[in-house]
């Protein structure tokens, strides 16, 4: 398969939240474990808030296969409460340290009225070698981790409305 041919795997959610509130857990690498759907974050390597393209942020990971491992994330895309994205790379505890595979996790942030937001996330891997994209379906592997996170982040910053309040409108729940 070209790189053409293998498209990005996105995931989109509607969340009840402003793209503001969303964007700073996004750019808060200590809460990633709060909505990771992967269940691999272990916690944060660092600290700092994502601030611009171009930053670092390290993620403690685990993986069966791989044990206890770091991932030292180049952030390659920021757009204040728009867009994050970064391009992975093997740290600290990994076999590949130092290598990078070619892959982007982002996500996308489209306001849908004054407080809810379409969330998209994306995972790229059409610059990955091609044994690597077969390996995990170009990527479509990750599309319930993805949907998982999402719905934790929903969880999370989402202004969920009680069955039996009022709604907006003044018609009943």
């Amino acid at each position: 398969m070209t790189d053409i041919e293998c498209q990005p795997v996105a995931v989109s959610r509607r969340i009840c939240a402003p793209a503001r509130d969303i964007f700073q857990v996004l750019a808060d690498p200590a809460r990633h474990p709060e909505f990771d759907g992967s269940d691999s974050l272990r916690g944060a390597g660092s600290t700092a808030l994502i601030s611009g393209v171009g930053d670092i942020f390290v993620m403690k990971m685990y993986f069966p296969h791989l044990g206890d491992y770091e991932m030292n994330n180049h952030v390659v895309e920021y757009e204040q409460d728009r867009r994050i994205g970064w391009e992975p790379e093997a740290g600290r505890g990994h076999p590949g340290a130092g290598s990078s595979w070619g892959q982007r996790w982002s996500y996308r942030l489209t306001p849908d009225g004054p407080d809810a937001t379409i969330v998209t996330e994306i995972y790229d891997c059409s610059r990955a070698p091609e044994e690597e994209r077969a390996g995990m379906d170009n990527g479509r592997v990750w599309a319930g981790a993805m949907a998982a996170t999402l719905e934790r982040l929903d969880a999370l910053c989402g202004h969920h409305r009680d069955a039996n309040q009022p709604r907006p409108d003044g018609r009943g729940g």
